[in-house]
């Protein structure tokens, strides 16, 4: 059976840092989940959480800046692999380009994406099978389809709609053929009942001890 665990941020560094580094000298750390589930908040705090321990701020990269519009939902891999993955597995600093949504083009400056101890990507198929060999800590975050839906829409607007709905039977298609729930480290309530703090900790779903393991 499942249940809802709360962790904390600075024991999920202690996890990464203690893994080994699998992206050349980079311990790439992938942060999963549908839209609207709130990948982007768990990443952003873990970021921070490197920093509040003591340590530098890894990079962090979000899929969300290297789709070509819509129509790029999981085909931006090539260009990942290009701008980041591949130098920073070679030992070189990366480097991309962030798509604008509103511009409908990808913008001149480069962001740079230096070569750390820990890099962080952040997006829907970001855990995806193709790069689970070398990742050091997986998560996929999730929430409620219907709290997902009014998430983007407060986000982004009515308008998005037709393609966000579009989108999500993208994700589920995805999620179901690369087998993501069952493949990464940790899943992460993207919209938990708990009380706690949300800066310093997270909820997980874990499983009740003696059920099919133990929750830890």
């Amino acid at each position: 059976m499942n249940v809802a665990v709360v962790e904390a941020y600075a024991g999920l560094v202690r996890r990464v840092l203690a893994g080994p580094a699998r992206l050349g000298r980079t311990r790439l750390v992938a942060v999963d989940g549908p839209s609207g589930a709130g990948k982007s908040v768990f990443a952003t705090r873990l970021a921070e959480a490197f920093a509040a321990t003591g340590g530098d701020r890894p990079p962090l990269v979000r899929t969300d800046d290297l789709l070509d519009g819509w129509d790029d939902q999981l085909t931006f891999w090539a260009r990942l692999e290009e701008w980041v993955l591949g130098p920073v597995r070679a030992g070189r600093p990366g480097g991309y380009r962030r798509y604008s949504w509103v511009r409908r083009r990808f913008l001149d400056r480069v962001v740079p994406v230096p070569v750390a101890p820990v890099l962080i990507v952040e997006g829907v198929s970001a855990a995806r099978a193709a790069v689970r060999p070398e990742l050091t800590l997986s998560a996929l975050v999730t929430a409620p389809a219907e709290l997902r839906l009014s998430r983007a829409l407060a986000r982004d607007g009515a308008g998005v709609l037709p393609e966000l709905r579009r989108w999500h039977a993208g994700e589920r298609a995805h999620f179901a053929a690369d087998g993501t729930e069952a493949a990464v480290d940790l899943v992460v309530d993207g919209a938990p009942g708990l009380p706690h703090d949300p800066d310093r900790y997270f909820v997980r779903h874990g499983r009740r001890p003696g059920s099919d393991g133990v929750a830890g």
